[in-house]
């Protein structure tokens, strides 16, 4: 919750917004992000695309993409960051994509995650995790390290964003 709070300072000092598209967290980055007092003068809301179909359907990511690599893939979690960003009008969109569990999907095995952050004018960064443990351990890992990854973001752009 620290480092949660810390982004959420950066972003209030630079005047950005972030939203989230999560899926296999199914809104636990979010709820990390809103327990912050505060929250609300960066946090712009979010998305729970947990189906495939509202990955294309809400956030935009191409039909084409989920069809030949599914929906746990690097390409889809920027492009879910994008469309999120998009979608909420938000000057950070971050997202994840990955498998939590029990089983394999889309031919990638448990532990499978993909991070990505979309910020001012596009850019993208992104992040491969193979993580280790229960359904529940490899969620909770996730939402630290999608806030890690902005957090990192924000700290390498200091003074690239100031409204």
């Amino acid at each position: 919750m620290a480092e949660t709070a810390e982004v959420l300072r950066m972003l209030v000092g630079r005047s950005a917004t972030v939203a989230v598209a999560e899926s296999l967290t199914g809104g636990l980055i979010g709820a990390a992000i809103t327990s912050v007092a505060g929250s609300s003068k960066a946090f712009r809301g979010g998305v729970i695309s947990y189906a495939t179909d509202l990955k294309q359907e809400l956030l935009g990511v191409p039909g084409e993409l989920l069809r030949r690599e599914g929906a746990v893939h690097p390409e889809v979690a920027a492009a879910m960051a994008a469309g999120v960003a998009r979608l909420c009008g938000a000057t950070y969109g971050l997202a994840v994509t990955g498998v939590a569990g029990p089983e394999p999907q889309d031919g990638k095995p448990v532990g499978t995650v993909y991070a990505a952050v979309c910020g001012p004018g596009g850019r993208i960064w992104g992040r491969e995790l193979r993580l280790c443990g229960s359904r529940e351990r490899i969620r909770v890992e996730t939402v630290d390290e999608a806030v890690d990854l902005l957090s990192g973001v924000l700290k390498a752009n200091i003074g690239e964003h100031s409204g």
